[in-house]
């Protein structure tokens, strides 16, 4: 009788933890989103809001770098910037992101723009073996995987 009883009482821990677990983050093509996942990885920015980015002449690229200790840091399109990332319940953003403060031509801004906004608030993350895409209330950044040649 001991027994049956332990077992009711610990079967809704038991549940709860599992449910946590698979509700934690499984994007719909499987891949589960963790900090291990995204962690010390360079992802390149490849698309705004389903668009192509447009770079002006000279220009590389922006791109996120998610470092040990869930650090980021990268190139917005015009300057650097860095912080500390997190990642809760299945949405990414980087608190208390800080950069460089240059001015750049149109298109580095804009793309720098729609960079800060959506890394600075919280996104919904979807994560593939190759493509990391973070949907922010304003804007979606397709990023492809290009980790850094040794």
């Amino acid at each position: 009788m001991k027994k049956l009883a332990l077992a009711a009482l610990l079967a809704p821990v038991v549940l709860a933890g599992c449910a946590s677990q698979s509700s934690q983050s499984v994007t719909d093509n499987g891949l589960a989103v963790s900090k291990d996942k995204m962690m010390h990885h360079r992802w390149v920015l490849t698309h705004v809001d389903d668009a192509p980015i447009e770079l002006a002449d000279g220009f590389n690229a922006p791109d996120l770098e998610i470092g040990e200790h869930f650090t980021a840091n990268g190139h917005g399109g015009c300057n650097r910037y860095f912080g500390e990332a997190e990642l809760k319940n299945g949405q990414f953003r980087i608190e208390k992101m800080a950069s460089t403060m240059m001015a750049c031509p149109e298109p580095a801004m804009k793309l720098e723009d729609a960079m800060t906004k959506t890394l600075t608030h919280w996104s919904d993350v979807t994560l593939t073996s190759q493509d990391l895409e973070l949907k922010g209330k304003v804007h979606t950044l397709t990023f492809q995987l290009r980790d850094w040649v040794n």
